[in-house]
């Protein structure tokens, strides 16, 4: 395993993250016991959830995830051993059920920690996120910005900020980050840790070989005043595993499980990943191994989130971290990226 620290920080991570959004739906309580267990034996210390989890979100199955992870941790004894991260939830269609005018106001992240912590088994977290942009903002098949002038969001921030910096002081979270943002909310939220608000030291974003839309400024933001990429979707939603090539094995897919991830399934998607595909069989590696290596690479990472539904999958896609692209199969990548640039943003 390789591992860095996250921005600005002596904390440990390995640069491959275990997602686990599929625990408690896709995968058994047992299953994900397995799955940890496995990550850890592989140097994996790092570990991503969410109280949404899993996915797709319902009433029924929230924070089942946490539950899960919590129960492992209890049974193993492995909290210190791993570096934590969850989130609290945004306002959005499918955060509706989980707390009534959800915002990232004081009162809802405070009930959003607790009730994470309790259902984890811990008493803090190493990394805690704000889960969405509370503004009309960075929809998932949505390439810019387009201004809604009926937004009814007002700016909160600063309360967010002011609530996160008394809960860091309180032992119940040691750094903060946030999750599906764009630029402008980046710089925000880095601008109020100039005065002396806690600074966001992580964005997780969605990046692959279909999705680099971050490049388009949250790249230079993250370089320039060192935050680090938590990239999830990195094989985007299983597609560039190639396991879908020819319109096989769609029946139970992720892709056809979560229709919002329908920009997996373009033209445009499908054409990309068949010409990964063949630049992969050329370099007699799998796609799944490149499309992940070349994520690992990027200088802007701090750590790729993985999932998998089977051992055998997580196997593979722990082992990318041992994978270096050359320079020739990065520039045949950048060749089909300027033709079929960010078909699944």
């Amino acid at each position: 395993m390789k591992y860095t620290t996250l921005a600005g920080t002596d904390i440990k991570v390995s640069k491959i993250c275990l997602g686990t959004m599929t625990f408690g739906n896709q995968n058994t309580e047992s299953e994900g016991f397995d799955q940890m267990d496995l990550a850890l034996e592989k140097g994996v210390n790092f570990f991503d959830t969410a109280e949404l989890y899993p996915v797709p979100a319902n009433p029924k199955t929230q924070g089942e995830t946490e539950r899960i992870m919590g129960n492992w941790f209890h049974k193993t004894g492995n909290r210190s051993k791993i570096i934590l991260a969850t989130k609290a939830a945004g306002p959005g269609a499918y955060t509706a059920h989980i707390r009534d005018n959800i915002s990232f106001n004081k009162k809802n992240i405070t009930e959003a920690l607790d009730n994470s912590l309790k259902r984890l088994q811990t008493d803090y977290v190493d990394l805690y996120q704000l889960h969405w942009p509370e503004r009309m903002t960075n929809f998932f098949g949505q390439r810019g910005y387009f201004h809604n002038p009926k937004d009814p969001w007002v700016e909160n921030f600063e309360e967010a900020l002011e609530t996160l910096d008394e809960l860091i002081k309180a032992g119940k979270i040691r750094k903060i980050g946030i999750s599906n943002e764009a630029p402008w909310g980046l710089m925000r939220y880095l601008e109020l840790s100039k005065k002396g608000l806690p600074k966001t030291i992580t964005i997780q974003n969605p990046y692959s070989l279909l999705t680099r839309v971050f490049e388009i400024g949250n790249s230079e933001i993250c370089l320039r005043e060192n935050v680090g990429l938590l990239a999830y979707s990195p094989l985007g939603f299983g597609r560039l595993t190639g396991k879908y090539r020819g319109g096989h094995n769609l029946d139970k897919a992720r892709l056809t499980v979560f229709p919002n991830m329908a920009r997996y399934n373009s033209d445009q998607s499908i054409e990309a990943t068949e010409r990964y595909y063949q630049i992969a069989q050329n370099h007699g590696i799998s796609l799944t191994q490149m499309a992940l290596a070349f994520v690992n690479q990027q200088p802007f990472l701090t750590s790729n989130i993985i999932g998998a539904t089977n051992l055998d999958q997580l196997q593979e896609n722990i082992g990318s971290i041992e994978l270096s692209l050359s320079k020739e199969l990065l520039k045949e990548i950048e060749a089909v990226h300027s033709q079929i640039p960010n078909p699944a943003p």
